[in-house]
């Protein structure tokens, strides 16, 4: 709809435009709106190096969180802390919820931000601190987890889930504000989406093996020609 439409500052490349809408657009709103992320709280991010994993290492960090990042390997690690990640956690290596509750001195974690979803869902909820809020972005695991309810009783969770394109279509206004606001953070620098690689049209196929095959960090993105 021509009302979902705006203008890209001239500073700003049209394929940062491109990765910052897709990626850090669903981060934002994510911290911002559902989990209501308050300084000094500790967000977990899993699959951290990632599009939207990485938009919410940076936009944690802005917040004023303690951000920790989860993912496959010592490379994507680097890379999220790069981005801004206190803390670091191979999952591959070491027990998710163990050593969360560990770097958090025994407490739990505040936020999860979940964009992997499969087998590390369950023990992220149980490293969980009490009026904890898991967020449900994505399941690039490949299954949508079942998570035992009794969890959310006994410590106070609420399960939120994310869903951008939806809050955009019910709250045009809210999401408007929030591309304005991720605009500013970009052409002030404070924010920068991460562009792996960019695919002319005719390569599309390419770029979705790429993907498939979890070969990207950030974000790819399709060249349409101007």
């Amino acid at each position: 709809p021509a009302t979902h439409v705006m203008p890209l500052p001239d500073p700003i490349h049209v394929n940062e435009g491109a990765a910052l809408v897709t990626a850090h657009a669903t981060a934002h709103h994510a911290l911002k709106q559902r989990a209501k992320l308050q300084p000094g709280e500790t967000l977990v991010v899993t699959g951290a190096a990632g599009g939207t994993g990485l938009a919410a290492v940076q936009i944690g960090k802005i917040m004023g969180a303690k951000v920790i990042a989860v993912c496959s390997t010592e490379e994507k690690l680097a890379l999220a802390k790069e981005y801004g990640a206190d803390v670091l956690i191979n999952y591959k290596e070491k027990d998710l919820k163990e050593t969360l509750k560990e770097v958090t001195g025994g407490k739990g974690v505040d936020v999860v931000y979940d964009a992997i979803g499969g087998d590390y869902a369950e023990p992220a909820v149980r490293a969980m601190a009490w009026g904890g809020r898991y967020l449900v972005v994505g399941f690039v695991a490949g299954y949508i987890p079942k998570i035992p309810l009794n969890l959310t009783l006994l410590k106070g969770t609420s399960l939120v889930g994310v869903f951008w394109g939806r809050f955009n279509a019910e709250q045009p206004k809210d999401a408007r504000q929030n591309i304005i606001e991720l605009m500013g953070m970009l052409n002030d620098g404070t924010i920068k989406p991460h562009i792996s690689g960019v695919y002319p049209l005719e390569e599309s196929a390419e770029a979705l093996m790429q993907m498939a095959a979890r070969k990207v960090t950030g974000k790819l993105v399709i060249d349409m020609g101007r």
